[in-house]
């Protein structure tokens, strides 16, 4: 019996080990500003914790230099919805197809190759953008993912996009985030909040450093749902607030 198990304890040793290389090599590189043509993307950076309910908060960022004429091409609810597939189109490339969108009216569900594996179901996008901010808000409805106390709850996930000054002739600034926050995560709850941070965080961290860094090609996925398919202006949708400010002015 002694065998098998040593052998068992040395894959999974090799696996962890594996996983550490992976996850400090990726960093390395996503963690370093990224140039394509015009546009520069800034060092993303991470901030994460996790509260004593158990409930996450993670937010990556990165600033976006462009020019001029690209920013005043892409400032628009169209290219917001863009974005947001972008998101979904990246993770799905990045997973080697192993993770896909599935679309309904009123859902969307992030399904490990399909349908009944659902590792979180989202409500359909809220988009809000001004001339200065453009926010689209999922939020977090159940999943394999998502601890029983966390379902049908008040978490989301949430793209923050927010034009900055800039002092440099023809280029314009923006700075985006990805915020997810009061994520309940299942592995947290059920197994530890130790292993939920140094496993499914870290990825969700390495990988949306990636799509930060991915914007750089200034290159957006034609949307799935196409709720904007005609030219509009950020005037048509809600003034953009977000979530978490919401929460507070609600105090």
């Amino acid at each position: 019996m002694r065998r098998p198990y040593a052998v068992l304890l040395a894959l999974v040793g090799s696996l962890v080990g594996a996983f550490v290389v992976f996850v400090l090599g990726a960093s390395r590189i996503l963690n370093r500003e990224k140039r394509f043509g015009s546009t520069v993307i800034g060092r993303p950076y991470d901030r994460t914790e996790i509260a004593p309910s158990g409930a996450v908060r993670s937010i990556q960022g990165a600033d976006v230099t462009l020019s001029d004429e690209d920013f005043a091409r892409l400032w628009n609810p169209v290219h917001l919805e863009r974005l947001a597939r972008t998101y979904w189109a990246f993770l799905t490339r990045v997973s080697l197809g192993l993770i896909r969108v599935e679309y309904t009216e009123r859902e969307r569900h992030v399904v490990l190759v399909r349908s009944p594996l659902r590792l979180l179901s989202f409500c359909a996008p809220e988009y809000e953008m001004d001339s200065n901010r453009g926010i689209v808000r999922w939020r977090i409805e159940k999943g394999i993912l998502v601890a029983p106390g966390g379902r049908g709850g008040d978490g989301y996930l949430e793209l923050d996009v927010q034009r900055l000054p800039s002092v440099l002739p023809g280029k314009s600034m923006m700075h985006v985030d990805v915020e997810v926050a009061n994520f309940y995560p299942a592995i947290a709850h059920s197994l530890s909040k130790f292993l939920y941070a140094n496993t499914q965080s870290r990825i969700h961290v390495i990988v949306t450093h990636g799509f930060l860094r991915s914007l750089a090609k200034g290159k957006l996925s034609e949307s799935v749902a196409g709720r904007f398919a005609v030219p509009a202006t950020p005037e048509e949708t809600p003034d953009p607030v977000p979530e978490r400010e919401k929460a507070t002015s609600a105090v």
